[in-house]
């Protein structure tokens, strides 16, 4: 297993990115993006999850966040297994044109670890990466923030309903942050 982006520091402030198995793009629909969004709330009202900043992509997180209690792994791990089993439930359950190419994404996956059982929705890395100067995290911010400006979905950052960039630019938002107040972070 590799060691390069693990979560040393449990109260640390960290840059993490959750991908989800083989780029499948299950959040193009809100109603797995909500399901991210449930639980987010959850660990900051239950486990002392703080959650700076956030965007949920098509195939992909990214956050900002840090443990009150000092274990953030536990906390992520928690998230990643809740949210799994919710998308997992939420194909089965409603109406979707592609439950079985996205089943059949995330049996494939699951098969090819042993610590998993039908199912493996998101990537077991983190990227975890420490934060450790203003400047640093004002710029992973900013790079969270423009994901969908650089993806072409939005031109303004604040445009994205599913991102905190909302937060920082002041209008209403699905989720609440503890915005960081650092001089360098630009909202564009």
């Amino acid at each position: 297993m590799s060691t390069g982006y693990q979560i040393k520091e449990q109260d640390g402030l960290h840059y993490l990115t959750f991908q989800v198995v083989n780029g499948a793009d299950i959040f193009s629909r809100s109603v797995y993006r909500d399901i991210v969004l449930d639980s987010f709330r959850y660990a900051m009202e239950n486990k002392g999850f703080q959650l700076f900043a956030y965007v949920i992509m098509s195939n992909h997180v990214h956050l900002i966040a840090n443990s009150s209690i000092g274990d953030l792994s536990g906390t992520i791990r928690d998230i990643k297994k809740f949210t799994s089993k919710r998308i997992i439930d939420t194909i089965n359950s409603m109406p979707e044109s592609r439950r079985e190419w996205l089943l059949s994404v995330f049996s494939k996956a699951a098969s090819q670890h042993k610590r998993n059982s039908s199912y493996q929705v998101w990537t077991h890395e983190n990227h975890a990466v420490l934060l450790y100067s203003n400047d640093f995290i004002a710029e992973k911010i900013e790079y969270i923030h423009n994901n969908p400006v650089r993806a072409q979905i939005v031109q303004h950052a604040e445009d994205y309903l599913y991102s905190s960039a909302r937060n920082y630019a002041g209008l209403s938002n699905y989720l609440k942050v503890d915005v960081l107040t650092l001089p360098a972070i630009i909202v564009k």
